[in-house]
């Protein structure tokens, strides 16, 4: 196994900005349930409750650095998808090897919706997504890219 990149918690002046203090010291870092697990269990930083047709956009307080050519994709929990068609926005969460040193530290923020017909009750300290490191290659052709991240979520739609 390759071992290509290491959790921290983001400061909690940068938690603060979308976060409550008394959930920070709670804050879990990521980690494998298994042996054999390839996701990284990501826990709930408070309590959460979604009605059918609910959002809800969460600070993890977690950040990651990724070596370069790696980068880890967030998916929901196997099991909420199944049981309660819980979903990510954007479908899977894309978190580059540059993120973590965004001016937002690269703060991991993971929104979901409960597309189900019940209600989802989720527990503070609960494993509710999951992501996984993925090598990633790069076309021959590609051209040296000199743009370094500034901001934090979406900032490479940026142009400056």
């Amino acid at each position: 196994m390759n071992r290509i990149a290491q959790f921290f918690k983001v400061d909690l002046t940068e938690y603060l900005k979308d976060g409550k203090k008394e959930d920070f010291d709670d804050i879990l870092l990521p980690r494998r349930a298994t042996s054999g697990s390839a996701g990284y269990d990501f826990y709930a930083p408070f309590d959460m409750f979604l009605n059918s047709g609910e959002t809800v956009k969460i600070p993890t307080g977690i950040r990651v650095k990724i070596d370069e050519g790696w980068v880890l994709k967030i998916y929901p929990r196997s099991s909420l998808g199944f049981k309660y068609r819980l979903t990510l926005n954007n479908t899977v969460g894309i978190i580059d090897s540059d993120y973590y040193y965004a001016d937002n530290q690269g703060h991991i923020f993971i929104k979901m919706t409960n597309l189900g017909t019940e209600p989802l009750s989720i527990k503070k300290g609960s494993a509710f997504a999951q992501g996984v490191f993925v090598e990633y290659g790069i076309t021959l052709d590609d051209e040296p890219i000199s743009n370094v991240r500034k901001g934090g979520f979406g900032s490479t739609d940026k142009k400056d």
